[in-house]
Parts: structure tokens; C-alpha cells; sequence
């Protein structure tokens, strides 16, 4: 078994949760802390990150680990350094940012999600890297942004960085799943438009709450088919259409027919969903609905991310599945991310495969008392470490 530093791992992990990396420039927060720490921590390993900036002050922090023993495979490992708000402080019973550890818990904002995951990958690398030369490459990277937009990762497969990667592991929190698919995303927002009038003259005006109503309702008959045809993936379940925000009109003129009304639809899918027929599908809909109320309907996607269906059978899976086994003496449970990681984006737009695992609870991410088990970060460093060789040597 390949010996790892777990004093080590666990000491860089609580020093991340330590730092309040929310993308909040308002109050001066972001990860640029947390990436400057990354950065400085790999430095000490005589690594040489590269640090690129995907917007002002949000930093991406690559390292290149080449491991001496002839040519072979390129490993990627990716992780965020940014996290979530602590939101409402009273819902918290420890420091959001103290690292605390009670009980073999540390806890904290982004404890789990994902800075146990960061500083695991780190160091199963840098525990490889001591046992002696292997084969290829490992590229380390802990990006921005991953809680918002994704430009972290969007730009460093813009920037040709990744170009050579021939798998991933994300180290998100997984439990002890394996997570080879991940669910698209879709992010719809509909705007009707009609005509504003007094609430006493409707027949003056041309109320835009009408066909929206309708394209809520309307919604529940595509999810519906959608369940049907192509039907429930076996690790990520069914596809889903669900209305987020609806607004129109104003509680303080009741008696006024609003000139416009919007509906936002989050839209999660899984494997056989086809996006553009979809998207033209949920934009017919809306505009059939708007002209039979004589309004006019406006659909902009904001987002759009594809499902992820790695083959189990893929080496960046087989790899990392033999390894669990070998480190927690038990056969990998596979599951599926109900949401997107930035694996989703090396899948969609590298070709890279990804499959997601990690340190914390698959459940606990942006929660109030947020905590990973002491144990779990160092199972999953001896892992990585144990995945890499084997991706590297493929044995």
C-alpha cells in the first residue's frame, strides 16, 4: 500500500475550511485565498503551478506531475476551491469557518463540498510521487467558480490545458459511490409579454399570466414524457421539469393587469434525452401558449449541460474501482450526481472521461454544520493515490 501523509492531509484540509472562499467581492471574499494556499502547498512538494486567472482575482491553480518512468496515460484529478454562503449563521451550531474537529467530524463550510476533496487529490498524488517513479502524467487542478457559472473549468478547456487528459477523477462528495453519469442541465427562462390594462377592462389589455399559467401546467404533460421515453437511467433515475420562480404582477395594484409575466424552469435529464429537441420543444410551447392569448413569448436557455454516461468499463473507472476495493476491502456501489460538477464540462466539451468520488456525504453539501469524517479524507487520499497507479501502469 502506498503510504500517505494523514496528519498532513487532514492539517491542509482544515486550513482550507478556514478560509471563507465565497465568491463574495462585495465583502472582499473569494477563492483566491484558498487557491494562493493550493498553490504555495504545492510549491513545497517542488511542484510548479500555474496559475490563470478565468475572471479577475478567481484563480485556477494547474500543477504538472510528470512521474519519470517513461511515457504513458495523462490523470487528471479536478477540485473547487470556492464554496457556497454559510448562509443564516443561527442554523449553525460550530464556527462556519473554524475547522472545527469533534467526534473524528471536522466541520465546516465546504468541509465536504469540496476541500477535503482538494486537499485529498493533492496529497494521494504527491504520496505516488514519493513512492517512486511511474509511468505519464498527473495534472492537478483546483479551479474557481465551480458553485456559479463553471468558468474555472469552461476556461481551462478553452485554454487548451487539458487537451492531453485521457480521464478525470472529480473529487466531489460521493460517500463511497462511484459516480461514472452525472445529469444534464437546462436552465429555461420564459418571458410573456402582453398588454398592461385595468384590472375592470381585461378585454382592453392582454394578460400575460394566462399562457404562463398554462406553460407551468403544461410542463408536468413533457416531464411525464420524457419519464416515459427514454425512462429512468439505473444510476441517475428519471428526468425532471421543475418551475423555480414565477413572477408577474404587483401585490400593490391588484386591480392592474401586468404587461408581463416570466416563468424559470430548472430541467434536469438524463442519457437519451436529446437538449435541442427539447429546447424546441419547451420554445414551441411557449409560443403556441403566448399566441393563443395574443401575447408574445421570449425563451432564453442560460444553461445548458449535458448528461454524463461514462462506460463502467472505461480505465479512469476501472482504475479507481479496483483501488476502492483494494483500500476499503468492499466492491464499489456506482450511483450518479443528481446535479453537474465540473466534470460535466470536461465530458461535454474535452471528451475527457470523468467519474466523480470523493471525500463527505453525498447529501451534505451546502448545508448548515457541513462536516466530512476524518477517516473518509484519508481513505479517499489512499485512493487517489492507488487509482493513479493503476490508471498510470494500467494493471
Amino acid at each position: 500500500m502506498i503510504e500517505i501523509d494523514a496528519d498532513g492531509v487532514i492539517d491542509f484540509t482544515r486550513a482550507l475550511v478556514r478560509i471563507p472562499s465565497v465568491n463574495d467581492p462585495a465583502h472582499g471574499r473569494s477563492e483566491a485565498p484558498a487557491a494562493a494556499l493550493v498553490a504555495e502547498t504545492m510549491r513545497g512538494f517542488g511542484w510548479q503551478p500555474v496559475i490563470t486567472e478565468p475572471a479577475p482575482g478567481r484563480p485556477n491553480v494547474v500543477a504538472v506531475i510528470e512521474g519519470g518512468g517513461g511515457p504513458g496515460p495523462v490523470l487528471m484529478f479536478e477540485g473547487h476551491t470556492d464554496v457556497v454562503t454559510e448562509g443564516t449563521l443561527a442554523e449553525w451550531t460550530r464556527d462556519p469557518f473554524g475547522a472545527e474537529v469533534v467526534d473524528g467530524r471536522l466541520y465546516g463550510r465546504g468541509s465536504a463540498d469540496m476541500k477535503s476533496g482538494v486537499a485529498a487529490m493533492i496529497f494521494g498524488v504527491r504520496a505516488l510521487q514519493l513512492a517512486g517513479p511511474f509511468p505519464g502524467t498527473i495534472k492537478v487542478c483546483a479551479l474557481a467558480d465551480e458553485e456559479g457559472l463553471m468558468i474555472g473549468v469552461h476556461h481551462l478547456v478553452d485554454s487548451g490545458q487539458v487537451d492531453d487528459v485521457d480521464g478525470a477523477i472529480v473529487c466531489e462528495p460521493e460517500a463511497e459511490e462511484l459516480c461514472p453519469s452525472s445529469k444534464g442541465a437546462i436552465r429555461v427562462l420564459v418571458e410573456f409579454d402582453g398588454r398592461m390594462a385595468h384590472g375592470a377592462m381585461p378585454d382592453q389589455g392582454r394578460n400575460p399570466l394566462q399562457p404562463a399559467a398554462e406553460f407551468v401546467r403544461a410542463l408536468a404533460d413533457v416531464q411525464d414524457g420524457l419519464q416515459a421515453d427514454p425512462g429512468p437511467h439505473p444510476l441517475l433515475g428519471a428526468s425532471y421539469l421543475t418551475p423555480t420562480v414565477i413572477t408577474g404582477g404587483d401585490l400593490d395594484q391588484i386591480n392592474v393587469i401586468p404587461a408581463r409575466a416570466t416563468v424559470a424552469v430548472d430541467v434536469r435529464t438524463v442519457p437519451g434525452v436529446d437538449h435541442d429537441r427539447l429546447v424546441e420543444r419547451l420554445t414551441g410551447l411557449a409560443e403556441a401558449l403566448a399566441a393563443k392569448a395574443e401575447t408574445v413569448a421570449t425563451v432564453t436557455i442560460g444553461v445548458n449541460r449535458p448528461p454524463v454516461d461514462t462506460p463502467l468499463d472505461d480505465p479512469v473507472v476501472t482504475a479507481l474501482a479496483a483501488a476502492h476495493t483494494m483500500i476499503t476491502g468492499s466492491d464499489p456501489v456506482y450511483g450518479g450526481v443528481p446535479g453537474t460538477t465540473d466534470g460535466t464540462i470536461l465530458t461535454a466539451k474535452a471528451g475527457i472521461p470523468t467519474v466523480v468520488y470523493g471525500p463527505g456525504g453525498k447529501w451534505i453539501a451546502h448545508q448548515a454544520d457541513e462536516y466530512v469524517e476524518l477517516d473518509d479524507i484519508v481513505r479517499k487520499t489512499r485512493v487517489y493515490a492507488e487509482a493513479a497507479r493503476r490508471f498510470l501502469t494500467r494493471t
